[in-house]
């Protein structure tokens, strides 16, 4: 279970993490109203929370608040939450093909979902020392032991399984909008797939009544069928919608049900996944970014759990909405769909569709539209293309060295990365500001994520030694500051992946206080807390053989998001960003520090 941090720890944690962000009178203020709450108020609450977590031992203490954090947020979902991960092409390069590669990859999904609710999915593992554990005598041996008793048999040889409750609601489900706070729907009756083209929308069923997937040929001929249909885009396209803000969402959508446009509806809501057709070719990797990213709402429905994207050369994502999970369930699914798909695809480009009869098998969907509705696309499209308009997306990839150099000079590569954006934001603004990175706490039931706090006072004096004083530090003394922040930094990410960070606790005091109708502690109306809760550098990594890149927007007008991986002889990093911040110079500095640091780590003299 989700361990709740002791009080004492969380605001220790917190005081640590404010320290680099403040001057010392604002310090001293914050640390007073600190230690005030934990002694009063704070005290109180967290005793509740516990008892609260001692008689739910089903769950874990975030997951309640968590949700309620997503689901109750009003923003639209795109650029707001929803992330996007892109899949590597096909090694072999003719399946690559946008009809081929969109055939395989809806079997391979289908066989996905199939092994997971039949109970064969292979329970995702953390292992710490994989010599030992991801062996097959030791799956032999744990498969008979009592699942109770089970977890206990893997945690002593390191092997943490991981929690998979987020996992049923990939398929068969949608964010509902309702006024205040949304809804998660899942019908895991439904046999049918939402393809959208052209902004057109098409269900098929790729289930039959047994139980059992359609013949691959057969829904390669229902996707040939939608790809070569030529019917207009439509002049309101309902994509749009999905792009709202949820209330404004949530009455055009009454609307909508009130117009007879129910059956349509439950069609969408209830189909297995959205499939996404693009019909252009991909430039680059900063067009695979915004394509994946939001794309045309037109031709999505962002509020699928995820949508399936795959454009005209094949270029393939997937782009999740983000309350009903986290990062690491759709990486599970988008790892094995990879596999699958490229080790054994279920056609080839020799194949031919089968001779079936998909002008009825396959329905296009029609939606009655009266003038408000109309009205109401036609407002969201125009607020849509402007926030897109205002959106940019960057990429760097560094190719001077990467995780094997990081690991062979006994630094963390997570941490180097880290400290590079510390440094490159100073040089640019010349500030230490608010930071986040994302951390799983899947190993524990129920878990959801915990935040890293990259900005520490280890990084603030490194990065200030290499941007501001780099004459007075020999190449020695900088390679020891490198050190202590990778060893700081290592020691806050074993911290959140064990749940023993600080902001999930005070976030979940924060909910109780705010449902028990209390005023709001003066903890939370301290403004050092909403700055530090206003997070400039919001940041996410993931490395995996299927994924090329990944990215999601920032989460503040004056942010950066930043999506990036540490390869082993390469560093790759996409950054969002509105006016108020420069991308691309951001990542210029972000490049520059890496260049600094490496440097230094090979024990090269560094010039300003």
């Amino acid at each position: 279970r989700l361990p709740v941090p002791k009080l004492e720890d969380t605001i220790t944690r917190y005081l640590n993490a404010q320290k680099p962000l403040l001057n010392d009178d604002q310090f001293r203020k914050t640390e007073e109203l600190a230690h005030a709450f934990e002694k009063g108020i704070g005290r109180e609450l967290h005793e509740q929370l516990v008892a609260q977590d001692s008689q739910n031992k089903h769950t874990s203490y975030i997951t309640g608040p968590w949700f309620d954090m997503y689901l109750k947020a009003r923003e639209p979902v795109v650029l707001n939450f929803n992330a996007f991960m892109s899949f590597n092409p096909d090694p072999k390069p003719e399946y690559n093909d946008q009809l081929i590669r969109a055939t395989n990859m809806t079997v391979s999904a289908i066989r996905f979902m199939k092994t997971f609710r039949a109970g064969y999915l292979e329970p995702e593992v953390f292992h710490l020392n994989p010599e030992k554990s991801d062996t097959e005598i030791f799956k032999k041996i744990i498969r008979f032991v009592p699942s109770s008793v089970s977890w206990f048999g893997a945690y002593m040889v390191n092997a943490y399984p991981l929690d998979m409750s987020q996992y049923f609601r990939l398929f068969n489900s949608t964010r509902l909008p309702k006024l205040d706070k949304d809804e998660l729907y899942t019908d895991e009756k439904a046999k049918h797939l939402l393809v959208l083209r052209n902004g057109n929308f098409y269900v098929f069923d790729v289930i039959d009544r047994d139980g059992n997937m359609l013949k691959p040929s057969e829904i390669q001929a229902h996707l040939k069928y939608i790809l070569s249909d030529n019917s207009p885009a439509p002049a309101f396209p309902l994509g749009y919608l999905s792009s709202e803000n949820r209330d404004t969402w949530a009455l055009l959508r009454k609307n909508l049900l009130e117009n007879g446009n129910e059956e349509a509806l439950q069609k969408v809501d209830s189909a297995l996944f959205c499939l996404s057709l693009d019909d252009f070719p991909i430039k680059d990797f900063v067009h695979v970014s915004h394509t994946m990213l939001h794309g045309d709402a037109a031709n999505r429905w962002y509020d699928k759990s995820f949508n399936l994207i795959i454009t005209k050369d094949g270029t393939a994502g997937i782009n999740f909405e983000h309350s009903w999970g986290d990062g690491v369930a759709v990486l599970r699914f988008q790892n094995e769909v990879f596999k699958d798909s490229t080790n054994t695809p279920a056609i080839s480009p020799q194949s031919q569709p089968a001779s079936v009869d998909s002008s009825s098998a396959v329905q296009k969907l029609d939606f009655k539209l009266n003038d408000a509705l109309k009205a109401g696309i036609t407002k969201a499209k125009q607020k849509f293309d402007a926030t897109v308009e205002s959106l940019s997306l960057n990429l760097i990839q560094f190719q001077e060295g990467g995780k094997e150099l990081l690991k062979q000079k006994k630094v963390s590569p997570d941490a180097v990365a880290q400290l590079a954006f510390q440094m490159a934001f100073l040089r640019q603004y010349d500030q230490t500001v608010a930071t986040y990175e994302s951390c799983s706490t899947a190993a524990f039931k129920h878990g959801r994520t915990e935040t890293i706090r990259p900005a520490t006072v280890h990084t603030k004096k490194c990065s200030e030694a290499f941007v501001k004083e780099l004459s007075k530090h020999s190449t020695e003394e900088l390679q020891k500051l490198i050190v202590e922040c990778s060893k700081y930094h290592g020691r806050l990410t074993k911290e959140a992946a064990m749940g023993q960070g600080f902001d999930r606790h005070l976030f979940s005091l924060r909910c109780l206080a705010l449902s028990k109708g209390l005023p709001l502690p003066d903890f939370y109306q301290d403004q050092a807390y909403a700055r530090l809760n206003h997070n400039i550098i919001s940041t996410s990594t993931l490395v995996s053989p299927a994924v090329q890149l990944g990215g999601f927007g920032p989460v503040v007008a004056d942010g950066f998001g930043v999506g990036y991986q540490v390869h082993d002889d390469w560093i790759g990093c996409n950054v969002s960003s509105y006016p108020a911040r420069n991308g691309k110079e951001f990542l210029q500095c972000t490049h520059k520090s890496l260049e600094d640091i490496f440097n230094v780590l090979k024990g090269k003299k560094i010039g300003s």
